[in-house]
Order: C-alpha cells, then structure tokens, then sequence
C-alpha cells in the first residue's frame, strides 16, 4: 500500500506513544484493512470526531484511511449492524444519531446485562482478576485527577469489559458486544457533555468494594445503579 505524507501519517518510532493513546487518529498500516477500518471509524465515531448525522463521503474517507472502496464498505457494513451507521440505498452512509428515547431502553438492557455480569463475577473472578481491576480503579482515579478524558474513558471501558468477561459467561460476552458500539458513544458523551466524572470514578470504586467482598447481591446493585445514571443523564441530555 502507498504511503502518504499527510498529518495523519504513521511514520516516526517516536510517534509510537501518541498512536497507542488516540489510535483512532493512526491510519491504517494493516493488511486486514476492513478490520482496521472498523476500528478507525469507531474511534471516530465514538470520540465524536464523526458527528451524529454526518454523511460518509466513501472517496474521502478512503483518502484518509489510506483504503480502497472494498474494505471501507465491509467496515461501514459491520458499523451499521452495530448501529452505528445508517446506510442508505444509492446515497452516501450517516453516522446514525442519537436517540434519547432510544437510549434511555438501551441503557435498561445494559443496566440489567452488566448487573448480572457482576453478580456472577462475585463467585467466579480469581484472586488475579480482582487484582488486576483494582490496578485499573487506580489508574481510572489518577487520570480523573489529571482529567486526562480519552485515558479515563479507554480505563473505563477496559474495567467495563473485564467485568463482563468474568462472568464465564460467553452468551452475556456475546450479547454486550453487540451492545458495546453505542454505549460507547453515549458513555463518551457523558464524559464530555455532563462530566460525571466524579461520580462515576465513586461508583466504581463502590463496585470494587463489593467485589472483593464477595459480595454478589451488592455488586449488582452497585453496577445497575452506576449504569442506570449514565442512561438516565444522558437520555435527558438528548430529549431536552
């Protein structure tokens, strides 16, 4: 693939830190370029670099991915099932907009989710996962302090996923994936728009807590409750 000398160009070793911290601005280096192109354009989308209702202009896009039409499509097609698209017969693609009603119902769905996810986590995580999510409660309190957003965010959402994934539960992994795409982006729009920052990093620790204690029943209050806030706010943010 041809390299260009535009800004968004990955060239220099020393960029190398700068890349693992916005790695939606990198282009794609890749050979599984529908792949990288998901990736690329979910950061984007999520980060809110591509607006809600914003047409997807597929020959700019595939000059700023560094891609042909073929993987840029195959990318906008697994978007799109994770609504983040909306893809239009013979007319340019949009980033799908925000609902609040709609994901006020999400938010339901999710709070319930990741709720039971706890609730199994509390007898079914190692000593090593606990440890491992108390390190990231760390690192999530640091970079609120610091008010490092896109680093609270990226620690949020791998707290979020470790939570999941120790449940043992692969039908519940499976259905939260589908689901991740727009939390996300809402969960980012919480940050930037009502900064809740404090109260989530609170809710977290609360959750720890509960976690640690083995406490099954807490924690999933705990968890619905934390969930809950972020739909509820953000849904009122969006119906305003």
């Amino acid at each position: 693939m041809t390299s260009t000398t535009d800004d968004a160009t990955v060239a220099a070793p020393s960029d190398r830190g700068a890349r693992q911290r916005a790695p939606h601005r990198r282009r794609i280096q890749a050979p599984s370029l529908a792949d990288e192109a998901y990736d690329l354009l979910k950061g984007l989308i999520v980060h809110g670099e591509l607006s809600p209702g914003e047409r997807l202009l597929e020959p700019a896009l595939c000059r700023r991915l560094g891609i042909s039409r073929t993987p840029l499509r195959d990318a906008l097609n697994q978007l799109a099932s994770e609504g983040l698209v909306t893809l239009r017969r013979n007319r340019n693609a949009l980033v799908t907009r925000l609902d609040g009603d709609e994901l006020r119902h999400l938010f339901e769905v999710e709070a319930g989710l990741e709720a039971m996810a706890v609730e199994l986590a509390a007898g079914r995580m190692t000593e090593t996962e606990l440890k491992r999510l108390a390190s990231l409660q760390t690192r999530l309190e640091k970079q609120h302090a610091k008010g490092d957003r896109d680093g609270y965010f990226a620690t949020n959402t791998r707290i979020h996923a470790l939570l999941v994934e120790a449940a043992r539960n692969p039908v519940l992994v499976e259905t939260h994936q589908r689901l991740l795409g727009r939390l996300e982006r809402a969960r980012y729009l919480a940050l930037d728009r009502l900064g809740r920052w404090q109260e989530s990093t609170d809710e977290h620790r609360a959750i720890l807590d509960a976690l640690i204690a083995r406490d099954a029943d807490l924690a999933r209050r705990h968890m619905h409750d934390h969930v809950m806030h972020t739909g509820v706010a953000i849904s009122a943010l969006l119906t305003r």
